[in-house]
């Protein structure tokens, strides 16, 4: 029997436009265990996560070095507490290369795809 909920078939579910090269863009069995379980607050930390993601993509087009390093360095922390921990990794090599446009490239398919798939969560 098929649930109502938005996370119910998260396991099933892929990103609308992008997909991720080698594992999922969330690591929802993470988010599960850092929640308890609770759908309510899997839902709303994914969703305040994807306002960020979306207000980073464009901050990240207009910052200097400085303000990449630590935008990256606040996506490799919340990356990391959701479960998405592809993206966290792209970050955390940004952080350190904060000049790298291959990096800055990368972690901008990542956000895309993390955001993707969050919203393929809600259908």
């Amino acid at each position: 029997m098929a649930s109502s909920h938005p996370l119910a078939n998260h396991h099933s579910n892929v990103g609308e436009h992008t997909q991720p090269v080698d594992r999922r863009p969330l690591d929802l069995v993470h988010l599960s265990r850092q929640t308890m379980g609770d759908r309510a607050l899997e839902s709303e930390l994914l969703g305040m996560f994807s306002k960020q993601l979306k207000t980073v993509s464009y901050a990240l087009a207009k910052a200097n070095g400085l303000e990449r390093k630590r935008i990256a360095h606040t996506l490799k922390g919340t990356g990391r507490s959701v479960g998405a921990f592809v993206l966290a990794d792209v970050a955390e090599r940004m952080e350190l290369a904060p000049f790298d446009r291959s990096i800055i490239a990368e972690l901008d398919t990542c956000i895309a795809q993390a955001c993707d798939f969050i919203a393929s969560l809600n259908r």
